[in-house]
């Protein structure tokens, strides 16, 4: 029970790495926020784990207040905050991606880091205490063709990340981040361009332990850096890639 009495908001945590994440913190003791634009998806993940679903846009600053505003009426306290909404763009040369998925990409990927912080640092700075978690990629460190803005997008969460760590650290707040390969998410099939046994095969060829990330293996990493096991921890950003940054 690593996360006994903490509370945390997880957005994105109605499907994949974001779900598996949500089930591990309830598991260790967390209250959680299953936070997705998904309504209906989200209230069956929370109430698998006896927590609460809130619909919310990331990418809004009025929808993250507002979520912050039920975070605090609910508890009075968030002692964690998982950045895992993400989004990408599908494969194609950096040039073909239009504008608006450009803005939408770094407004998911990106721009919801700021409006996290805006709202729930704060509280944790008063508090002196706290953990935000970034789910940020391999593809942020060791990029592929074809989805340079995703790539970019993932980098700039790893350098917010470590820039927050330096800033928060004096006041007891910690900030990490956990880059996974490819899943078995909803996004899957946008990294690939096509959800086929070769490109599955492809893809699985470059990790060295031969499979993809699971909800799972995500739910473990992020439950170590956000309990109080990893309070030495802070500004990492932390493979869970079976071997694919090598």
């Amino acid at each position: 029970m690593r996360l006994q009495d903490k509370t945390a908001i997880v957005t994105g945590g109605a499907s994949g790495f974001g779900a598996g994440i949500v089930r591990k913190f309830a598991a260790e003791g967390a209250r959680v926020m299953v936070a997705d634009l998904n309504d209906e998806l989200a209230r069956e993940v929370a109430a698998d784990v006896n927590g609460v679903a809130h619909h919310v846009d990331v990418s809004s600053g009025d929808s993250v207040a507002q979520m912050a505003r039920a975070a605090h009426e609910l508890w009075g306290h968030v002692d964690i905050v998982v950045n895992n909404a993400g989004i990408t763009h599908l494969p194609k040369p950096m040039e073909e991606v239009d504008e608006g998925e450009f803005d939408r990409v770094l407004a998911v990927n990106a721009k919801s880091v700021y409006l996290t912080a805006r709202y729930f640092v704060p509280g944790m700075k008063a508090a002196g205490t706290g953990a935000v978690l970034n789910v940020a990629s391999t593809a942020g460190l060791s990029p592929r063709p074809n989805l340079n803005w995703y790539n970019a997008s993932k980098g700039w969460m790893i350098t917010a990340t470590k820039a927050m760590a330096v800033e928060l650290a004096p006041h007891g707040v910690r900030v990490n981040a956990i880059c996974p390969v490819a899943g078995e998410t909803p996004l899957l099939s946008s990294f690939m361009g096509e959800d086929t046994p070769e490109m599955r095969a492809k893809f699985i060829a470059s990790i060295p332990i031969g499979r993809f990330s699971t909800p799972e293996d995500m739910g473990n990493a992020a439950c170590f850096l956000c309990s109080d096991e990893a309070s030495m921890v802070t500004g990492v950003a932390m493979e869970v890639d079976g071997g694919r940054c090598i």
